[in-house]
């Protein structure tokens, strides 16, 4: 289906079945659900694979699932994300709780903003919430910087443009 990244530490992988309960507790986590403020049953997480894996069919890329090599454990997603309202490809990422801190992030985004590229995406940004420091950080790492808003589930984000390398 999509292609396979992997890093030092990381395997940037397709997704499967056995995820589903990993990235539920994900989004019950509550540095997450502060993020997302969304309450997803299991059933939503499910349908949120299925539609990653169909954005790989429809755009050809598309959002990962993170694999820490050394444990062989869930350790979050980042990847490239286009649905139809977004006015841009976004550079997205998350970490599972026991992976945060290492430095994960950055280093998955950066693999995920460089395919993008490569791919022959002439735009990537990341759409970052008010409030949501880490995040900001991981796109200041990578280069990003604020180029402007958009509005995202009803809240303005700030865009981040990442530039190629």
């Amino acid at each position: 289906m999509g292609l396979e990244l992997e890093s030092a530490r990381l395997r940037l992988r397709q997704w499967r079945e056995e995820d589903t309960d990993p990235f539920y507790e994900f989004f019950r986590d509550p540095h997450t659900h502060a993020i997302y403020q969304t309450d997803f049953e299991r059933h939503d997480i499910w349908r949120r694979i299925a539609s990653f894996i169909g954005h790989w069919h429809l755009r050809g890329f598309g959002p990962w699932a993170l694999e820490d090599k050394a444990s062989g454990l869930f350790a979050g997603y980042a990847g490239l994300w286009f649905p139809p309202e977004f006015s841009d490809v976004e550079v997205g990422y998350g970490i599972m709780p026991e992976f945060r801190g290492r430095g994960y992030a950055p280093e998955a985004a950066r693999m995920a903003r460089d395919h993008g590229h490569e791919f022959g995406i002439k735009r990537l940004v990341s759409y970052i919430k008010p409030g949501n420091t880490q995040s900001r950080r991981v796109a200041e790492k990578l280069g990003a910087r604020p180029d402007g808003e958009f509005p995202l589930r009803g809240v303005p984000h700030t865009v981040f443009l990442h530039r190629k390398p």
